[in-house]
């Protein structure tokens, strides 16, 4: 099985709903169930607790049972999670319906990645690993576009559809080669490196760097949380939680998660601004996906920042001249141009670079601790965002647009300083450059 078709059959599971549910709902939820706002809050943000929990336990999971078994785990318990939410009385099931989803979705943003990169050959492996991206994208643009014809429980519903095809899908991808030859099952990463590159290819140059690889992490201890602050591994960690942080607090889940509210609070019709966030974000992904193994991942990521300092600082503007009365037939439009242009220029680099780059920087022995650390700081980021994004909008719609413009100016900044180029070089090759 060629790999592009293991790619696909494994992140068809992100094409559910978890993150783009709250975005159409909202109206409809909360008169139909009597949430208060901060009800509704809690709803939309709480999906982030339960990734936080999945976080934190997402590293130990896949180090155990596989980056497979990890899979099948989050599936069910995301389907446990919709089912719940479908059958929701009142504000207590949906939030535990949501954690359920969350806990999955945690995991799911961990091991994704990570097994893309751990199977994809070096010079595909950004492009592979950013269709993980261009499928959460699908998702969430499928929630809105679906969100606005369906009724919530129904659209609950549809975030079956995903979980049960990549439970099946699993039966038919490779497990990583990398983490086989990690557990000592030899004859099995053989079999999957064939399976994975094709029965014409020789393989033995690289089966040999990862075997030699993998020797070399045996000799080393085994790493905990508290091990990542060490000398030879704090430059990696400073990249990772400083891309997450960044993204995080860019704005994206919390004009995601609201994104209709916030087209009809600038004077626009909440139904034809979703549909319209929903058309732009994937065509721009999916440029992004062609564009990250040939720009590479530093200038992909700062053009994508500037792109969102543009998007917000538009926006901003926007509420700013609708809240003083001046150029009232301008505000709408150009809340609608700063909000498209910010998801656009999202999807192209600050969604899928930094989850590319947490898969390439880290050494296999720490990959659990460090992949659980840096995903549980980039949902607690996505938490206190969507938590506080109805309030911030309440105290001042504009201050909370130019703030999100701000933090994607100082990204501009640290991937300037910070951060390396890894475009097509193999994961060994990144780890010996990055602690030299």
């Amino acid at each position: 099985m060629s790999t592009w078709v293991s790619i696909n059959l494994l992140t068809f599971q992100l094409v559910d709903i978890q993150v783009g549910y709250s975005a159409p709902t909202q109206s409809a939820i909360r008169e139909d169930l009597q949430l208060s706002l901060s009800e509704y809050s809690m709803f939309g943000s709480i999906l982030t607790i339960g990734a936080m929990v999945g976080a934190l336990t997402s590293g130990q999971i896949a180090d155990f049972i596989g980056r497979k078994g990890a899979m099948v785990l989050s599936s069910l318990f995301c389907i446990a999670g919709w089912l719940t939410v479908y059958l929701s009385k009142g504000a207590l099931s949906l939030d535990i319906g949501r954690v359920f989803t969350g806990y999955g979705c945690g995991i799911f943003s961990y091991v994704v990645p990570i097994f893309i990169a751990e199977i994809a050959p070096k010079n595909l492996r950004g492009g592979l690993t950013t269709v993980n991206q261009l499928m959460i994208v699908l998702g969430s643009s499928v929630a809105f576009l679906i969100g606005s014809i369906v009724t919530w429980r129904t659209l609950a519903l549809t975030g079956l559809i995903p979980c049960v095809l990549l439970l099946l899908g699993l039966f038919f991808v490779p497990e990583s080669p990398r983490w086989l030859a990690k557990m000592g099952r030899q004859k099995e990463f053989e079999v999957a490196m064939r399976r994975l590159r094709g029965k014409d290819v020789d393989i033995t140059e690289e089966v040999t760097e990862i075997q030699d690889y993998i020797e070399t992490l045996h000799a080393l201890p085994k790493a905990g949380v508290l091990d990542l602050f060490q000398r030879k591994y704090i430059r990696s960690l400073i990249i990772g939680v400083g891309l997450m942080i960044l993204q995080q607090f860019g704005g994206i889940n919390g004009i995601g998660f609201y994104v209709s509210e916030t087209f009809i609070a600038a004077g626009c019709s909440g139904k034809t601004g979703t549909i319209a966030y929903a058309c732009v974000q994937v065509p721009i992904t999916l440029l992004g996906a062609l564009l990250i193994d040939i720009s590479g991942r530093r200038p992909l990521i700062m053009i994508s920042a500037t792109g969102t300092f543009l998007g917000c600082f538009f926006t901003g503007m926007s509420f700013f001249l609708k809240s003083h009365d001046l150029l009232l037939e301008w505000a709408p439009m150009l809340a609608v141009s700063g909000v498209l242009i910010y998801i656009g220029s999202f999807a192209i680099g600050m969604g899928p670079v930094p989850w590319v780059m947490m898969s390439e920087i880290f050494p296999i022995n720490v990959k659990g601790a460090a992949g659980s650390f840096v995903t549980l700081i980039c949902w607690f980021g996505a938490w206190a965002v969507s938590y506080t994004f109805n309030f911030l909008m309440n105290w001042s719609s504009a201050g909370t647009f130019f703030f999100y413009s701000g933090v994607s100016a100082i990204t501009v900044l640290f991937v300037a300083k910070f951060v390396p180029e890894t475009k097509e070089r193999t994961l060994e090759e990144i780890q010996a450059s990055i602690n030299m």
